[in-house]
């Protein structure tokens, strides 16, 4: 095979390169609406709102110690640092698939020593003649040695032939350059397996983005959680001071036979009560701080934790404008599902191309000699082409069922990418919804739990008048108490609301 046939054949491989088996890509559409839920339960969205996908987290969140805590989470979470090594994983993966695309050329020498003829050359022959005296018998000379016979009266003629070996050494030299086996991709196998490759990789980083906005919004809800712990915890030691006074008080009253000893014991189940929620509280935000710490992967300082969860703004109020469910698809778990289908879709290619013929070829080029300095003379120069065809026959049904398997996982990938899009459509629906309702909440909770404080002074000072029972004092004490811990718990649904709306709209990748 000469040159020109070798790179006939590459340019023969370039030409059919365009033929491709893999289905066209068409992205699933039609699985949820083609606009996020408006109007009812669902707040009315302001037309200058900002894009929240587009907001960066540390102008999300107005916090100086919840931005520190989540830059710490960024650098040192374990969970981030094992998608990061699993996108360095893929993009390696797709390096190595990628490589069958082009020959693997390599580069050899070698040297050849030797002191027999017959294991260099083969075989060597002599053969000589000769002139003898005498009667019968002559003695002839030539290469190799021999001995003959003739006739004649005195002067006779001989021939002989023999083979013999030398003892001088044999030097061989070679350079070689070429590649083995390499695949003439005619029908896009190699190619469909490099996109495959390629669309995981892609997936994989979609799938560290999307960790990323978790984490993100993991970090700052445990922290929501710590600072409504606290919170409550305050809320406890100072209502635990006000029930103890109350038991004092009754107390004495009932040492001096004034009060009952059943007004003495409510008021010291109320006390006990109070004492229960502080130990239990503690406990709690002792969890939550290791809650807190697991996530940022170290122990956050001190300083950087909340202290309390008053109605001080957190985080930016950032309510979407007219967003249509489009924005859905640049969610990265998204985005992820739908490289894994692209990739699914060139697995069938590769399937497909399975059925035809493979081409490959092996080429090599270089130089031979029997002198070193010869090696790169005129004359030394040498080359081998070996093309190969292979064409399945019969195997049992293999190839079959592979194209059976990567069209069904085709199938599994868009149930799971039209899975992942009606999954995103729920979360934000659902923190729309409670969006649309929770400032009525905040506010009717306000009112409430000042109008339970107003309500437990008034009734504890017309117990001390006389004019009501102490009964009805206590009951308005465990009132007042009860709204005071229900405002915190709402106030912390309304910044986790914030927080969720952020990340199910995909905020949090700046």
């Amino acid at each position: 095979m000469t040159r020109s046939a070798i790179l006939a054949a590459l340019a023969l491989s370039s030409t059919l390169a365009g033929c491709n088996l893999a289905p066209k890509y068409e992205r699933p559409g039609g699985a949820v609406p083609a606009a996020l839920p408006q109007g009812g339960v669902y707040p009315a969205a302001a037309s200058d709102a900002a894009d929240v996908s587009q907001i960066g987290w540390r102008d999300f969140f107005l916090d100086q110690r919840l931005r520190g805590v989540v830059e710490t989470g960024l650098a040192n979470n374990r969970d981030l640092r094992v998608a990061a090594a699993n996108v360095l994983q893929a993009r390696a993966q797709y390096r190595v698939q990628r490589a069958d695309l082009v020959p693997s050329t390599t580069v050899s020498g070698s040297a050849t020593y030797t002191n027999n003829l017959f294991g260099a050359t083969g075989a060597t022959a002599g053969a000589g003649a000769g002139t003898g005296t005498g009667t019968g018998t002559g003695t002839g000379t030539g290469t190799g040695s021999g001995a003959g016979t003739g006739t004649g009266g005195g002067t006779g003629v001989g021939a002989g032939a023999g083979v013999g070996s030398s003892s001088s050494n044999v030097e061989f030299y070679s350079v070689n350059a070429g590649f083995s086996a390499f695949e003439l991709d005619l029908f896009g196998r190699v190619r469909n397996l490099s996109r495959a490759a390629l669309e995981q990789y892609f997936a994989s980083e979609e799938a560290q983005r999307s960790t990323r906005i978790s984490l993100i919004a993991e970090i700052a809800t445990a922290w929501l959680t710590l600072a409504s712990d606290q919170e409550q915890l305050r809320l406890s030691r100072q209502t635990l001071k006000t029930f103890e006074e109350t038991v004092r008080l009754t107390s004495a009253q009932f040492r001096i036979g004034v009060a009952s000893e059943l007004e003495a014991r409510q008021a010291e189940t109320n006390y006990q009560a109070a004492r229960n929620d502080i130990a239990a509280l503690t406990t709690r935000v002792a969890q939550d701080q290791n809650a807190l710490n697991l996530l940022v992967g170290t122990t956050v300082p001190a300083e950087q934790l909340p202290t309390g969860l008053d109605d001080t703004p957190l985080t930016r109020d950032a309510l979407p404008g007219d967003v249509s469910s489009e924005v859905l698809l640049r969610r990265p778990d998204v985005l992820q599902a739908e490289h894994q289908l692209i990739a699914q879709n060139a697995n069938i290619g590769a399937a497909r191309a399975a059925f035809f013929p493979r081409i490959s070829l092996t080429a090599t080029i270089g130089t031979i000699s029997t002198a070193l300095s010869g090696l790169f003379g005129g004359g030394s120069f040498t080359y081998t082409g070996s093309p190969s065809v292979g064409l399945p026959l019969f195997d049992g049904g293999r190839n079959a069922g592979n194209l059976d398997y990567a069209k069904a996982s085709q199938q599994a990938a868009v149930a799971t990418y039209e899975r992942s899009i009606q999954t995103a459509f729920r979360e934000v629906a659902d923190a729309l919804a409670q969006r649309g309702t929770i400032e009525e909440q905040v506010s009717a909770q306000t009112a409430r739990a000042q109008a339970a404080g107003v309500a437990a002074r008034l009734s504890d000072a017309r117990y001390r008048a006389g004019v009501d029972s102490f009964l009805t004092s206590l009951d308005a004490q465990r009132t007042a108490y009860s709204a005071q811990q229900q405002l915190v718990t709402t106030r912390l649904t309304r910044a986790s609301n914030l927080v969720e709306l952020y990340r199910s709209l995909g905020g949090g990748l700046r």
